[in-house]
């Protein structure tokens, strides 16, 4: 389920469909800015627990642009780093649970 402040964007997708995702973290990778969108469903709630990444650029005065990663070796270096985030977010998770 989403909280009430947790940052909600809705995506286009190719065919049409719009997704409701919620903003997991921004991060950079190289030079670059990448995005971690988590769809949810219609209650609010990740079924699937997948995640979708996209590169993330800032337009000053625009709406922020989310760009397709095309490039194999790219996608397989910000999927690495946000794996990387994920498990620094979970060990930070448990290591206030004690």
């Amino acid at each position: 389920m989403t909280e009430e402040n947790e940052s909600l964007v809705v995506l286009t997708l190719d065919n049409d469909e719009e997704v409701t995702c919620a903003i997991l973290t921004i991060f950079t990778v190289g030079e670059s800015d990448y995005i971690a969108l988590l769809p949810l469903n219609e209650e609010g709630e990740s079924e699937s627990g997948d995640v979708y990444l996209y590169q993330f650029i800032e337009n000053e005065g625009e709406e922020p642009e989310l760009k397709n990663i095309e490039d194999d070796d790219e996608y397989e270096l910000v999927s690495d780093a946000f794996d990387e985030w994920l498990d620094a977010a979970e060990f930070d998770e448990l290591a206030g649970d004690e």
